[in-house]
């Protein structure tokens, strides 16, 4: 990993302003922004002072080779303070409050809703009708919010992430919006603005039950192995309409599993989301996906830790 890569990632990982790394590695702010930029490399001992906090940050005694590797290797060191992340997060009102409105407010903007945050703040927690507004972009935001209620219960419970809960999702998601809602779609379908092809509607039923099949295997790797069944149901594309906030429902329902916060993939990382969603089906290249997503994992863990 380079010295440009490690400092990126300590800001990432730390919090950080590069005012107060600089301050930390006791350089000035121009010499740290010209070892960020490649302009300059630190001598040895700079060096070995950037080593030793990436150490303390990954929780690694030899640094990972990849940014990703450490990232993981970071989510997995913050693990450690929650035993129950989705206990926590049901226990703790402020907490699910602000989970549901971040995850219900952005997974609608990235759809292309136009309302705010704090409307819809105002739909979740006042049941609020905003008159200027799109009826549908309301009952989205309402349906959304009882979604998100049904993964807490069905974990709860440690029900399986199947075929059911998919379907039951969609269903939720779509009520009074759609009259196919629960129900894979019949027809061909193309993904506007992108050029990555969607499964036949004759195998829908097949994939499907072979997606699900495969979230059930236990890996070692659940970032891994969630951006990759992620990647696959959005190009299965098995519904009408819905098909991205389903599939991210289902990202969070296997992150809480594995006892990771939900990935909030924030709107304005819309186009990233989408460009590294598309290169994982295209090229089969996960590596830039998977990053994304720890990093909207990490801001999950900034929800928590109250950030």
């Amino acid at each position: 990993m380079t010295i440009k890569v490690k400092l990126k990632l300590i800001q990432r990982l730390s919090g950080q302003s590069q005012e107060k790394l600089a301050a930390e590695l006791g350089v000035s702010f121009p010499t740290l922004n010209s070892w960020i930029n490649g302009r300059s490399i630190p001598r040895e001992k700079a060096q070995a002072r950037i080593d030793e906090l990436c150490k303390r940050l990954t929780g690694e005694a030899v640094i990972p080779e990849t940014a990703l590797e450490a990232k993981k290797q970071f989510l997995r060191e913050k693990q450690k303070s929650y035993p129950n992340i989705l206990r926590l997060i049901l226990e703790r009102k402020d907490l699910r409050d602000e989970f549901v409105l971040a995850l219900t407010y952005n997974t609608n903007r990235i759809e292309g809703s136009t309302l705010t945050e704090p409307e819809t703040a105002a739909i979740l927690f006042e049941n609020a009708a905003l008159p200027d507004k799109s009826i549908i972009e309301q009952m989205e935001v309402k349906n959304h919010q009882a979604a998100l209620g049904q993964i807490f219960k069905h974990l709860v419970e440690k029900a399986p992430i199947d075929e059911s809960l998919v379907l039951r999702l969609h269903s939720i998601l779509m009520n009074g919006i759609r009259d196919d809602a629960g129900q894979y779609r019949n027809h061909s379908v193309r993904i506007a603005g992108s050029n990555v092809p969607t499964a036949n509607y004759v195998k829908i039923p097949n994939l499907m039950s072979g997606l699900v099949e495969d979230i059930w295997q236990k890996l070692d790797d659940p970032m891994k192995h969630a951006t990759q069944i992620h990647s696959r149901f959005e190009q299965i594309h098995p519904f009408s309409d819905g098909n991205g906030r389903v599939g991210r429902l289902i990202l969070d329902a296997m992150l809480l599993k594995a006892n990771l916060p939900p990935a909030v993939i924030r709107q304005e990382n819309r186009r990233l989301y989408i460009t590294y969603l598309n290169k994982s089906q295209l090229q089969e290249d996960f590596s830039l996906f998977e990053d994304f997503l720890c990093d909207a994992v990490l801001s999950a863990f900034a929800i928590l830790e109250g950030k």
